[in-house]
């Protein structure tokens, strides 16, 4: 944790007011950046003024499973991606009756406002937020700029664990072929020569890591890329300075211009266990307004293995 977060965490751990740094790097306003669904973001600002507002639930959702206890926004509630969305035996998410069960038990109700957050520029919550809208859950945004962009500016934090009385949202099934893709989709994509975006480190793509650089080198037998896959890692599509999504125009200049990728196309995104891509495929989708995009995922952990895929390097 760097120091000014450290003394932010700590100022209000110890119930000090907490003014918000207005030195942090300034953002062009979401409106103005030109996206095809800007509803499905909003600002660290709206959050601030919105953080009593009973009709917003706001929704953390990290790789690091254990940053929410040390210092979450006020009123938010955690959805571990590992132990809430996954089933505990086979790979594949819960079934429907299980992701009502858990979002009535964060006080979601059918008119709720979800708002999603995480570290590592949203990574995590871009993915939560796919798994939402694969249970057909329709009023989801996500906070431009995570935890980070929240922590740079200096707003508050709590260890404070709210509750909330049952919500009333009903979910009546989950939709897999829409956004989702399966492996035997990947390989019909292969033969009909349809793109495919591989949101990997160039390590990774290249066969040189089965992982991140600095994570253990683990998850797959085979290192590579699937055939025909265009190399595009994920965190091209955030601005480092400030944490936020680029304008439209700098994300079409990496998807449009110098990828090649058409707004009609039909495109898979896939990444290691489907969480990176899931953020790809927000871009795609939500900001650039991309027809046809499905997260594979299965990703490598499951190409990776699989006896007799074909892999290029």
């Amino acid at each position: 944790m760097n120091e000014p977060c450290a003394q932010a965490w700590g100022a209000e751990l110890e119930g000090e007011t907490m003014e918000h740094r207005t030195d942090a790097p300034k953002v062009i306003p979401i409106e103005e950046r030109g996206y095809a669904h800007p509803e499905s973001l909003v600002s660290t600002e709206w959050v601030a003024a919105h953080l009593d507002d009973p009709k917003v639930r706001l929704v953390e959702s990290d790789e690091d499973v254990l940053l929410y206890e040390i210092g979450h926004i006020p009123g938010a509630v955690k959805i571990d991606w590992v132990a809430d969305l996954n089933d505990p035996v086979t790979r594949d998410y819960i079934d429907a009756a299980r992701f009502e069960k858990l979002l009535r038990s964060l006080g979601i109700d059918e008119d709720t406002t979800i708002v999603f957050y995480g570290d590592n520029n949203n990574w995590w919550a871009a993915y939560a937020f796919w798994v939402f809208r694969l249970f057909g859950v329709k009023n989801l945004k996500l906070m431009d700029g995570g935890r980070a962009r929240w922590e740079q500016e200096g707003r508050p934090m709590t260890t404070e664990v709210p509750s909330y009385p049952e919500g009333n949202i009903r979910i009546v099934g989950r939709d897999d072929e829409a956004i989702r893709a399966f492996r035997d989709d990947v390989f019909a994509h292969i033969a009909a020569r349809k793109p495919l975006v591989d949101v990997r480190s160039p390590e990774e793509y290249r066969g040189e890591r089965l992982h991140m650089p600095a994570y253990p080198n683990e998850g797959a037998l085979r290192g590579g890329h699937i055939p025909g896959a265009r190399n595009v890692p994920w965190a091209r599509a955030v601005d480092p300075e400030t944490h936020t999504f680029l304008p439209a125009d700098k994300l079409r200049a990496i998807y449009e211009e110098e990828q090649g990728l058409r707004r009609d196309d039909d495109v898979v995104v896939y990444c290691r266990i489907g969480e990176r891509s899931s953020h790809t495929w927000f871009v795609l989708t939500e900001l650039l307004g991309f027809e046809r995009v499905r997260n594979y995922d299965g990703s490598w952990t499951e190409w990776g293995n699989l006896v007799r895929a074909p892999i290029e390097k």
